[in-house]
């Protein structure tokens, strides 16, 4: 039938030339208050571009089979949708995700749609529906009445709402439900991203529902990750080195086929996000990970155009009901509720406790639930908090094979704040040795508990500084009772030989090991340590380096207020920036083993096993002599304040500080990862702060190919960059190093102690301890320039065809040596920058730490 006339309107004609100029023009007469068509003719074949309502099908094209086309895409291919349309065949016109026109025949029958009752309406009309106003209504406008809008919401309230995979989260908001957008709101590190990553994994794998995850900062590399790590309950950390449990195999196995879709492309927008939408079959969820607060002119999911991101973000969810639940790294307030979602879900982490807390606000009702969640950051997503349950009960009524003591038990319940990361404040070494723990209980290894009790009990006597809050007070509560339970053991055994072929824990021999370990969570000093030495000292290490800083020409800040220490870089920077390698080549297999030194102190040391396929040859020891006073040479650090500069294109020279970055990909199994330890502790959008030395490390190998690109900084704190500030320091311990070394005794020892004193003093840890300086970015910028030359000179070695074993903290290497020699790469010496190197048989002890 033919569709000359539109009510009182007569369509517009136009070829398809002028069309295709016009087409946005033209749909936005189509869909405005007017509604008025246009005929499109090329050679002889003739279109209608006209109102939804003409053909109210088309508003449902992604259920009903219709073809859609973005504006952009049917500009290019209006001459071909013509023809289509032309022989009946429908073409809806999309902006973004939303329908706005359709493309109708002139004359002749439209080919139905079998899903739809109004396509075979519109049929059967022969191609149109004629959509009279209805008097009192404006054209185009729907209208429903109220007991039709009781059907469909009694007809969707009988369909629940997808979970998050939470269920104290899914009984405060009720779960996800079709056609709304929920905004997940939080800050940095309190675990925004774990909350659209859990309902993602809910939906694909519980539901096999298929997940567009739309993931703007994070790669697909950072999420698939994080899936293994929550679904196996695998290390998210150790996962980056690409080692996986034959466990962890399996879950990747059953994870290889779920219906989860990943899309990370650098030019990711909302407008990407609802023109992919569609292709994707029966999309049951769409999650945006994530809208950054801060322009970054790399991501366009950022700044100001947040607004505008998220209105398309709230179409997409209506035009294809589907929930779209998008994470932003924020909750202020004045962000959030520009954003206009239907649903916002704001995390705040409780300073007092290993607790989440899920505040649910739904729009223009206000605060509707809460939930409570726990962090579990080492395995990349969150848990229910479930009220805590006596474990003495549980344990009575366990299987008489049950592994561990309730002592055990609660040291492991109570150490996991702190070992899943949830909060900062142990040593690496303490954690680890909780870790081993909680895992050696999980898996019912008895052997392992028992290799655990010595050096568990020697950490409880290390008198470790916890924090003062109520997780801080419930682990020392429980190292005490561990460890008094552990002596009423050891009293109780029935002669002195077996206590000390057991090596009990009150004999000394861990207690002092690990209090050497846990010094990098202590700074090592004592009141007075501040005061200047006194004259004639045979090293005046405290003036020196006071001398230093005063006559720089920058006018450096040497310390920062008390009142500013809480706010702004200073919270960010932690001793695990330092990028120390705690590194053993995975062929060789590490045993800790008792050894006594020659001071008669009792330690415990590691003795290393290499595979028979090295063949004949020995261990080459690598003792590097002063890598901190060394790396005073030329440390690239800010001497005033830092500045929040945010998100960076690249790392500028011109400036220092630190950066927030993504941990870069590290294909080398022979060398540890450039940064160290570092990597051990993301936050959980798997990102880390790193200082200015680590930042030139990655770019250097960027340069040289070993690293593919460099990662991307999402935010930093930088100041103007000076390399000299600590030169003078620098040469003045280096020159009294070469006298004193040969004199050695006492006056080496005081030059040693003062020389360590001075460095911790850039940055003391007690409130208590007074100092002429306060500047953590100094002290760990020093650290890492020691930890990137050390990791340097290793990886020269290795590019040269040496076999390294071990690369640890700052100052030790071991190489595997077939002709006795070392590494030409070291120059073997007493001076700053040369090594000691010593050589032993296979399996025998490593002597470390014994200059």
């Amino acid at each position: 039938m033919g569709q000359s006339t539109e009510g009182e309107y007569a369509p517009a004609v136009k070829n398809v030339t002028e069309a295709r100029e016009e087409l946005h023009a033209l749909v936005k007469l189509a869909s405005g208050e007017d509604a008025r068509s246009t005929l499109i003719v090329n050679r002889g074949v003739r279109a209608l571009l006209a109102p939804l309502d003409r053909f109210p099908a088309a508003r449902r094209a992604d259920t009903n089979g219709l073809p859609t086309h973005s504006l952009g895409s049917a500009q290019k291919e209006l001459g071909d949708l013509i023809a289509l349309a032309a022989k009946g065949e429908p073409q809806v016109l999309r902006r973004y995700a939303t329908p706005v026109a359709i493309l109708l025949p002139v004359d002749g029958p439209i080919s139905p749609t079998p899903s739809d009752p109004a396509a075979q309406q519109a049929a059967s009309a022969g191609g149109a529906v004629n959509s009279q106003p209805t008097p009192g209504r404006e054209r185009g406008r729907r209208l429903a009445t109220l007991g039709d809008a009781i059907g469909d919401v009694l007809a969707s309230s009988s369909v629940p709402g997808l979970s998050f995979g939470l269920a104290g989260l899914d009984e405060a908001t009720g779960g996800l439900h079709p056609g709304r957008l929920v905004l997940v709101a939080a800050p940095p590190q309190v675990g925004g991203s774990l909350i659209g990553l859990a309902a993602a994994r809910h939906t694909a794998l519980v539901r096999n529902g298929r997940v567009l995850y739309a993931a703007s900062g994070p790669n697909s590399a950072d999420i698939t990750r994080r899936i293994i790590a929550a679904e196996a309950g695998g290390d998210y950390a150790r996962l980056k080195t690409g080692a996986l449990t034959s466990h962890e195999q399996d879950v990747v196995n059953r994870l290889r086929h779920v219906p989860l879709l990943i899309d990370d492309g650098s030019d990711l927008t909302a407008q990407a996000i609802a023109e992919t939408a569609p292709l994707a079959d029966h999309l049951a969820l769409v999650v945006v990970d994530r809208l950054q607060r801060v322009r970054n002119p790399r991501l366009p999911l950022s700044g100001e155009h947040l607004p505008a991101a998220s209105q398309v973000l709230r179409e997409l969810a209506r035009a294809h009901n589907v929930p779209v639940l998008a994470v932003v790294d924020t909750d202020d307030p004045a962000v959030v509720n520009l954003l206009e979602a239907d649903v916002i879900l704001t995390l705040s982490a409780d300073p007092d406790a290993p607790v989440t807390t899920v505040t649910v606000t739904e729009r223009d009702l206000g605060i509707i639930g809460r939930a409570r969640l726990r962090p579990d950051l080492a395995h990349a997503r969150f848990l229910d908090a479930e009220p805590a349950t006596p474990s003495a009960g549980t344990a009575a009524n366990a299987a008489s094979d049950t592994v561990g003591s309730d002592t055990d038990r609660e040291l492991a319940d109570a150490a996991l704040p702190f070992t899943s990361g949830a909060v900062q404040g142990l040593p690496a070494e303490a954690t680890r040795l909780l870790a081993a723990l909680r895992t050696a209980l999980a898996d019912g290894r008895r052997k392992d508990l028992d290799d655990l009790r010595e050096p568990l009990d020697a950490l409880a006597g290390a008198g470790l500084q916890l924090p003062d809050h109520p997780a801080g007070r419930r682990l020392a509560a429980a190292l005490h009772t561990y460890s008094t339970a552990l002596s009423a053991v050891t009293a109780g055994q029935s002669t002195a030989a077996a206590a000390s072929a057991h090596a009990p824990a009150d004999s000394g021999q861990a207690r002092d090991d690990v209090a050497e370990d846990a010094e990098d969570a202590e700074d090592g000093l004592k009141p007075g340590d501040e005061e200047d030495e006194p004259e004639g000292h045979v090293f005046p290490a405290l003036k020196i380096l006071k001398d230093a800083v005063g006559r720089s020409k920058m006018h450096p800040i040497p310390v920062i207020r008390a009142e500013e220490r809480d706010s702004g870089p200073w919270p960010l920077i932690s001793e695990d920036m330092d990028g120390e390698p705690r590194w053993i080549h995975p062929d060789v297999t590490a045993t800790r083993v008792p050894h006594i030194r020659a001071n008669g102190k009792r330690v415990r040391r590691d003795q290393l096993d290499v595979p028979d396929s090295y063949g004949e040859g020995v261990l080459c020891l690598i003792d590097r002599n002063g890598s901190y006073p060394s790396a005073c040479s030329a440390v690239p650090l800010a001497p005033n304040k830092l500045l929040h500069t945010g998100p960076l294109e690249a790392y500028d020279k011109a400036g220092a500080g630190i950066y927030l970055i993504d941990i870069p990909e590290w294909p080398r199994t022979d060398m540890p990862h450039p940064l160290g330890r570092i990597i051990d502790r993301p936050d959980d959008q798997g990102r880390v702060w790193v200082t200015t030395p680590h930042i030139k490390q990655l770019a250097k190998l960027v340069r040289e190919g070993h690293i593919e690109a460099a990662p991307a900084i999402h935010d930093s704190w930088t100041g103007k960059a000076n390399e000299s500030l600590f030169k003078p320091f620098y040469e003045a311990t280096r020159k009294a190093r070469t006298e004193l070394v040969q004199v050695g005794g006492d006056p080496y020892k005081a030059y040693k102690t003062r020389l360590s004193i001075a460095l911790r003093l850039l940055w003391p840890k007690r409130a208590e301890q007074r100092s002429p300086f306060w500047r953590p970015d100094w002290r760990m910028s020093m650290v890492a320039e020691a930890s990137v030359r050390h990791w340097s000179v290793a990886f020269r070695a290795v590019q040269q065809g040496h076999q390294l074993l071990a690369l640890r903290n700052v100052d030790a290497a071991v190489f595997w040596s077939s002709d006795g020699n070392a590494p030409d790469t070291y120059r073997i010496g007493t001076g700053f920058g040369e090594v000691k190197a010593k050589f032993i048989q296979p399996g025998e002890i490593i002597p470390e730490g014994d200059d």
